[in-house]
């Protein structure tokens, strides 16, 4: 039974970064853009919706995270198309002016200069708790579960959908061939300031939600956020193939909860010793190296055999 608990507690945090691992596969893998906006787009969401709650407005707060993220991803988009940035450079930009801004948004409240905030139980979870009259710590962590994978389910099948419209279909034809959709007559430009804002609002989702998980927003929650997406996203690649965005998006959020169950287990067993928390970022690198590690490795393996087929002819 505590053994359930534990891994009961971190399916909120699976589910609720997979929608960071959709955010990234929609630059990286759909529109083929290195985006590194990540890091700057969660922290704007977290405070933003930290802000919005603390105001009383809970389920407000995710929108206005989601909002946030957009607003990231339409400045390195305008980086990118308007002002002819090269997108690694754009992503880092943005970044670093996010966390200057995140830092004076995190000033504004009544206890002045700060770097982190309490959400005094005003989260969209608190008030679901308060709906069903549901009290205990385990009973918390089912409200989160459930709620979590309302949320996440429900983005993945808008997102689905909409790579399945007209728009979608051209952001999807943009990052396959930019030159050929602007022989079309199509706005290149526009569709990857699209893609980049939807991108991460997703990521802006994913951290007010993850601040609301926690209780509290911090100024260092966004450290790590883009290789958790990366690793994400390869582990479900790994798992699932590289296939259409219908099947991507559903493997980015499975390499989530994959991911973060991985990481669990080797906390939970001590797999590095009593270090085993203190590792988290070296056990996140050492499963994105042997996932990446998994083609070359298969490749090897069917050499080999052709090799000793031909031996034995």
């Amino acid at each position: 039974m505590i053994e359930l608990q534990y891994y009961l507690t971190n399916l909120p945090d699976c589910l609720i970064y997979g929608l960071l691992a959709m955010g990234i596969y929609i630059s990286l893998r759909i529109m083929n853009i290195p985006d590194l906006t990540t890091e700057g787009s969660f922290g704007f969401g977290v405070v933003v919706s930290a802000l919005t709650a603390l105001a009383g407005h809970p389920l407000l707060a995710l929108l206005a995270g989601f909002a946030a993220g957009a607003v990231a991803g339409l400045v390195t988009g305008l980086l990118q198309t308007k002002l002819e940035v090269h997108e690694v450079l754009a992503g880092i930009i943005t970044m670093s002016g996010l966390c200057s801004i995140n830092l004076v948004l995190y000033s504004l409240t009544e206890k002045g200069a700060t770097t982190n905030l309490s959400y005094d139980k005003k989260t969209v979870f608190e008030l679901v708790k308060s709906i069903w009259g549901i009290s205990g710590q385990f009973n918390t962590s089912i409200v989160k579960t459930i709620v979590s994978f309302i949320i996440v389910v429900l983005a993945l099948a808008i997102a689905i959908w909409f790579f399945k419209t007209q728009t979608g279909l051209r952001i999807r034809a943009t990052g396959d061939n930019p030159a050929m959709v602007e022989a079309s007559s199509i706005d290149v430009d526009k569709m990857k300031i699209l893609a980049l804002m939807l991108a991460n609002a997703l990521i802006g989702l994913s951290g007010a939600l993850a601040s609301q998980s926690l209780g509290y927003s911090d100024i260092n929650t966004t450290n790590g956020t883009l290789i958790y997406g990366l690793a994400a996203v390869i582990i479900g690649e790994a798992v699932f193939g590289k296939r259409g965005p219908t099947i991507g998006l559903i493997s980015a959020v499975m390499g989530s909860v994959i991911y973060k169950l991985i990481v669990a287990f080797v906390i939970r067993n001590n797999i590095f010793g009593d270090k085993s928390a203190n590792l988290m970022k070296f056990t996140c690198a050492l499963i994105v190296a042997i996932t990446l590690a998994i083609p070359a490795v298969k490749k090897y393996i069917a050499q080999q055999k052709l090799r000793k087929a031909d031996k034995g002819c």
